[in-house]
């Protein structure tokens, strides 16, 4: 696999590829025109510790990816599986346990394009593995504070440390992650596939590894200590010094788009009439709230979803269960679903998509409930 197969968009044609941002955006200007006067107020709507530790958490990953041993590491797993059900059962593995730590989108970057390279070295269904690997992301990075936006939120509110977290999200990773591997073994034949190691391998840079791996652990432990901020700006402050190419190719988007999501969805809630709308689903029981989440999530996502229900309610465990499972289903559940399948270069992805994560969600959604509310 050659440099340019994994790289990603500069940050100017990411953001006028970025439709959610335009589209989020464009929402602001409409809640800007019909209240002016809430204008002086935006930047008070924005959590800006969840921006930080999330802006820290996309530049050491980035130097992770960029090392290029990741890259490596996973060609050499590959190259020795014998079957099409090895590969995908050692991929949604990997891809679940790099997102707890990662992040999902991360995750899907180091993992995706290694999967769409096997299609000219396999035959190895890569659509199909690609789609597993979007819901292997979504049921991983459920686990940690650090996985997935949403729980980089939620735990900021919740102020838990990361073990105290992890340990109350451990049920749920699991309830998702095991039928998850059920369904990879049933679903992939265990035929054998043909490969060879005929691609270029990235160079691999050990002194970006070793400074991204020395910052990760401390940026960690200052999330903890709710100093995201000042951590922050050592971390960038250190790579634009030393390793200010990573900077270059930070998703810089993404963190506007989360900035838009924290002041869209708080105006929103803010508005009288979707107060009086809410209020009327009746968000004081626990059960509505769990629903609400599944289903908001569908249609504005998993992140704007726990950012819109913790303006009604302060149980996050609830609300991360619920937006957790509600990244599966529809594509718009989950940001790492659009990022794996525009990734995948495949017409046909949506509709495997969907045979597969919709009956994820019904399943993964009945499980969480009865453990919430009946045992």
């Amino acid at each position: 696999m050659d440099e340019k197969a994994i790289s990603i968009p500069s940050p100017l044609q990411a953001l006028l590829k970025d439709y959610f941002f335009w589209v989020l955006l464009g929402l602001l200007v409409l809640l800007t025109v019909a209240e002016p006067g809430q204008l002086t107020t935006y930047p008070t709507l924005v959590d800006w510790p969840t921006i930080a530790a999330l802006t820290g958490l996309l530049v050491l990953t980035k130097g992770v990816e960029l090392s290029g041993y990741l890259h490596h590491l996973g060609k050499r797993l590959i190259l020795r599986m014998p079957t099409d059900r090895a590969v995908a059962i050692l991929l949604v593995l990997i891809a679940a346990m790099l997102s707890t730590l990662l992040t999902n989108d991360v995750a899907l970057f180091i993992v995706v394009p290694l999967t769409v390279g096997l299609r000219a070295v396999s035959t190895v269904p890569v659509t199909r593995l690609i789609v597993f690997e979007a819901l292997a992301v979504n049921a991983g990075s459920a686990l940690t504070p650090i996985g997935n936006p949403q729980n980089l939120f939620l735990s900021q509110l919740s102020q838990l440390s990361f073990y105290e977290y992890t340990g109350a999200m451990l049920p749920l990773a699991l309830i998702l992650l095991v039928p998850l591997l059920l369904l990879t073994t049933f679903t992939f034949t265990g035929r054998s596939i043909v490969s060879r190691d005929d691609t270029n391998r990235l160079p691999l840079n050990k002194r970006l590894l070793y400074l991204s791996l020395a910052l990760y652990l401390p940026f960690l432990v200052c999330i903890d200590s709710h100093q995201a901020e000042a951590a922050v700006v050592l971390v960038l402050v250190i790579f634009l010094v030393i390793q200010r190419q990573v900077l270059a190719r930070v998703d810089w988007t993404l963190i506007l788009v989360f900035i838009l999501m924290f002041v869209d969805m708080r105006l929103i809630a803010r508005d009288p009439i979707v107060n009086s709308a809410i209020e009327q689903i009746g968000l004081s029981d626990p059960q509505r709230i769990y629903f609400a989440g599944i289903i908001i999530s569908q249609l504005i996502s998993n992140v704007p979803t726990a950012i819109l229900l913790a303006e009604y309610s302060d149980d996050w465990k609830l609300i991360a269960y619920a937006v957790n499972v509600g990244g599966f289903g529809f594509i718009l559940g989950s940001l790492a679903n659009i990022i794996a399948l525009r990734m995948a270069h495949d017409g046909r992805a949506w509709l495997t998509f969907h045979a597969f994560s919709l009956p994820v969600l019904l399943v993964a959604s009945g499980l969480v409930y009865l453990w919430l509310f009946v045992f």
